[in-house]
């Protein structure tokens, strides 16, 4: 009872809090310089992290880019540097948790305090539970948020001392909401949302004020991994979309961010939706691409 009291004397709060979010629309956010930073990118060789990478460069950053394919990094290193940038690069192999901690020790050695750290590398596997092979579960999660523990323990401490820093985590609109025939990731993004969101509370907790968390969630990206996607959302996102988004984002500041909008609002119908009626919408939805269905195969 006296915590249902406590509530009814937060709804003034409440209101406020919603009038400033209401007028919080209509100003331009100011964005943040991040020249000179030391920029971490993990997965740079390729995709959403190489063209993160590009971004950065064009706004003066330090970067370091990681990746396991040494030819895609060379090339996004390459373009970097036509933008002007400072470029360090190290193959690495985010599955593996002392090749990334010693490349940490290298790259504070060498280079100096990294100051945003972007957790981009990951994996997927389409397929259902029978077809994923446990070494293609063990590598789905030791790389999407396994990794994310490694990266951040490894670089965390120093912008905590000069609280300064922003950790950024790319998971997906499938660490919202789940999708057949995609288990093992489905539940690595999950994972990946959860660090983020409890490393937020952690930070706020330590009453450390500067250093700053994005995690971007978006929808089908057209970048290959997933083979013949669609959905009635609408056709798979662009990476130059969704890289546009996601520096928008981490240079105003904003915690989480789903692409598309709408995203945000299914997983709020999740949560208060029968369940009858949620099986329904999401047969509307659709969601398609090309899977290994092996429970078909036990059958036979």
């Amino acid at each position: 009872m006296k915590f249902l009291l406590d509530l009814l004397l937060l709804l003034p709060l409440l209101i406020v809090c919603c009038l400033e979010s209401f007028v919080k629309l209509f100003i331009p956010k100011r964005r943040k310089s991040v020249a000179g930073e030391i920029v971490l990118i993990t997965g740079a060789g390729h995709g959403i992290g190489r063209l993160t990478a590009y971004e950065f460069a064009k706004l003066k950053s330090k970067l370091v880019l990681w990746d396991i394919n040494k030819h895609g990094l060379e090339e996004t290193a390459a373009k970097c540097k036509g933008l002007g940038a400072k470029v360090y690069t190290f193959v690495v192999d985010c599955s593996n948790r002392e090749d990334i901690y010693s490349s940490a020790k290298k790259v504070k050695a060498e280079i100096g305090d990294v100051s945003i750290l972007v957790n981009n590398a990951g994996v997927v596997y389409t397929s259902d539970l029978f077809a994923t092979q446990d070494a293609q579960i063990e590598k789905t999660f030791e790389v999407n948020i396994l990794a994310h523990f490694w990266t951040t323990k490894a670089f965390l401490p120093a912008m905590m001392k000069n609280n300064h820093g922003h950790v950024v985590t790319v998971a997906s609109a499938a660490g919202h909401i789940s999708v057949p025939f995609l288990l093992a990731y489905c539940s690595s993004k999950f994972s990946a949302v959860g660090f983020h969101k409890a490393l937020t509370d952690e930070l706020a907790a330590l009453e450390i004020t500067g250093v700053k968390t994005t995690c971007l969630c978006p929808n089908f990206v057209n970048t290959g991994f997933i083979k013949n996607p669609s959905t009635s959302l609408g056709p798979a996102l662009e990476p130059e979309e969704v890289v546009n988004r996601l520096m928008n984002g981490i240079l105003t500041e904003q915690k989480m961010i789903f692409i598309p909008s709408s995203i945000a609002f299914l997983t709020i119908l999740e949560r208060i939706l029968p369940e009858r009626f949620l099986a329904v919408l999401k047969r509307k939805i659709n969601i398609k691409f090309d899977a290994v269905i092996g429970y078909k195969m036990k059958a036979q």
